[in-house]
C-alpha cells in the first residue's frame, strides 16, 4: 500500500492536532476535510501544512479514491452517523474521544465498521505517553506483586465561558456527560488499561460551580476490579486554577504514581537496573498544563503516536492497540457511574443497557 490518504471530519479545536500529528507520519498525507464553516476547514489545512481540499458534502468527500482513513472530530454524541457514512464508503475509521455517547450508539458503529470490514480506533493518546507504557509494562511484569489500589484524579478548571461557547457543550445529547465523559474518559480508559475489567461502582455526581449546562462538574466514584483490587476516580472541571491529572498504582511489592507524563514516585521491593533510567528520564515537570486549565494546551504527540500505529494497523492488516472495544469499555464505566448516581446504588457490569441520564442541579 501506498499513500495512505486522510479526510477529517469536522474542523473544531481537536481537528487541529489530528492534522499536525498526521503531518509527522511518514506515508500518511491529509487529503481532505468536511466542514459547515469554512474559516474552520481553512485552519486546519493550514496547521496540516498542506494543500487538502474543503467539503461542505461529506458523501462527496467519502467518494474519493485517494482516501483510505477518516478521522471524526465532531461533537462526542455526533460521531455515529459520519463514522457510519464513512465505514459504507469503505473507508478505515478512527474516532476523538468518547467512541459515542451511548452504549447503543457505541454498538452501531462498532457493527457498521465490522460489517464494512473496516477497522474502527478510538483516540486515548495517554496510553502512548513514555510514562504509561512503562507503567504497563511494569503491572505485566508483576512488578508491584499483589496490586491493592488504583486511582486517577482529574482536578481541572474550565470558566462559564467554555460550556457557553458552543450551543453542545454540557448536555447529554451531544456531550455525553461533563468532567467524566469529556475531560477525564482519558484516565478512566486508562484505569481500564492497566487494571483489567471493572465489576462494580459506586459513585456522586454533581453540578456544583457551573450554570446552563445539564451534565456534572464534578464526580467521585469508587471502582471494584475484577481482580479484587480496588479503585477510585476523582474528575472535576471546578478546581481552579486547574491541576495536573494524576494516574496512581499501588501494590504489597510496589508503587507508581504518574502526574500528567511525569513520573513522580517509582519504588519496588525489588529494584532492577532499569528503574534508575526510568526516573532519570521520566521525573521530570510537564512543559505543558495538559489541559488543566486550557483545553489547547496539549500537545498532539500522543495523537501522532496512535495514529501512526492505526496506520501500521491498516497496512499489516492487524488489530490497532486502541480498537473500538476499548473505546466502548470507557463509555461503559462511565455510564454504570452514572447509573450510580441516579439510583443511589452500587452498579454492576456488564451493563444490560445505557441508563437514564442523571439529574443534576446547580
Amino acid at each position: 500500500m501506498g499513500t495512505i490518504g486522510v479526510g477529517i471530519v469536522g474542523c473544531g479545536m481537536i481537528a487541529h492536532f489530528h492534522a499536525r500529528a498526521l503531518a509527522e507520519i511518514r506515508g500518511v498525507k491529509l487529503r481532505a476535510v468536511h466542514t459547515s464553516k469554512l474559516s474552520n476547514g481553512q485552519s486546519v489545512v493550514s496547521a496540516s501544512g498542506t494543500s487538502a481540499d474543503i467539503y461542505h458534502d461529506l458523501d462527496e468527500m467519502l467518494a474519493r479514491d485517494d482516501i483510505d482513513l477518516v478521522c471524526i472530530c465532531t461533537p462526542s454524541g455526533a460521531h455515529l452517523e459520519p463514522g457510519i457514512a464513512a465505514a459504507r464508503a469503505k473507508k478505515h475509521v478512527i474516532v476523538e474521544k468518547p467512541l459515542e455517547v451511548t452504549l447503543k450508539r457505541c454498538d452501531a458503529l462498532m457493527a457498521a465498521c465490522k460489517q464494512a470490514k473496516v477497522q474502527l480506533g478510538t483516540i486515548f493518546p495517554s496510553r502512548f505517553s513514555d510514562a504509561n507504557i512503562e507503567l504497563k509494562k511494569a503491572i505485566t511484569q508483576g512488578r508491584f506483586g499483589r496490586i491493592t489500589l488504583a486511582d486517577s484524579t482529574v482536578k481541572w478548571w474550565r470558566p462559564q465561558s467554555y460550556y457557553d461557547s458552543g450551543g453542545w457543550r454540557g448536555t447529554w445529547k451531544l456531550d455525553g456527560g461533563g468532567a467524566l465523559m469529556n475531560q477525564a474518559i482519558h484516565n478512566v480508559d486508562l484505569l481500564y488499561h492497566l487494571m483489567g475489567p471493572v465489576e462494580q461502582v459506586s459513585a456522586f455526581t454533581s453540578l456544583l460551580a457551573h450554570e446552563r449546562i445539564e451534565v456534572e462538574d464534578t464526580a467521585v466514584a469508587i471502582l471494584k476490579f475484577a481482580s479484587r483490587a480496588i479503585g477510585s476516580i476523582t474528575a472535576t472541571t471546578s478546581a481552579y486554577p486547574g491541576l495536573l491529572k494524576t494516574i496512581a498504582v499501588h501494590g504489597d511489592k510496589g508503587s507508581a504514581v504518574i502526574e500528567q507524563d511525569s513520573i513522580l514516585t517509582w519504588e519496588f521491593a525489588k529494584p532492577t537496573a532499569g528503574d534508575a533510567k526510568i526516573r532519570e528520564k521520566l521525573m521530570k515537570s510537564s512543559a505543558l498544563s495538559g489541559g488543566a486549565s486550557d483545553p489547547k494546551a496539549i500537545s498532539h504527540q500522543g495523537h501522532a503516536r496512535q495514529l501512526a500505529d492505526f496506520v501500521r494497523a491498516i497496512r499489516s492488516k492487524e488489530t490497532s492497540a486502541v480498537g473500538g472495544d476499548e473505546g466502548r469499555h470507557a463509555v461503559e464505566i462511565i455510564q454504570a457511574i452514572y447509573q450510580s448516581q441516579a439510583t443511589g446504588k452500587v452498579v454492576k457490569l456488564p451493563l444490560a443497557k445505557d441508563p437514564r441520564p442523571p439529574k443534576l442541579t446547580s
